[in-house]
Parts: C-alpha cells; structure tokens; sequence
C-alpha cells in the first residue's frame, strides 16, 4: 500500500462541505481540520499499483470547494 497526505485549502466557509464530501466518498482513511496555512489534511492509503496523481486528479480535485491543494508523500513510518 502506499500512503501519502493532502492538505487542503478550501474556499471560505466550505472546509466542512470539503470534509464531508471527501468522507462520504470513502477514500480518505483519516480527515483533520488543521491550523495554517491549509484548512484540513486527509490521509490516503491506495493499492501499490494505482497512480497517485491520477487518483488525485480522479478522486481528490474533483470535490466540489477546494481551492488547492499540497500532496506529501510519505516513505518509511517508524
């Protein structure tokens, strides 16, 4: 499995719509609202085989309300 994280800068007033709608999907394994510069960061797991950008490009920009987003890709958890 791979694992990476994306943060999300969502247009105003819509970070909940955001977070709801990427729930409801049911691709993301854990979704926080976060301080910052970005309004939530989602964690994915996806199989080894699937393209990263292409399921962001598919699965994540496609949700109604994000204005942009940082993907960061994850290599080794201890």
């Amino acid at each position: 499995m791979q694992c990476f994280f994306v943060e999300f800068q969502c247009k105003l007033g819509q970070a909940y719509a955001v977070a709801d709608e990427i729930a409801n999907r049911e691709i993301a394994s854990e979704i926080y609202s976060v301080s910052g510069r970005f309004d939530l960061m989602a964690k994915f797991y996806i199989e080894d085989d699937v393209d990263i950008g292409r399921f962001i490009a598919e699965q994540v920009h496609t949700v109604p309300g994000i204005e942009r987003t940082q993907t960061m890709l994850t290599f080794k958890a201890f």
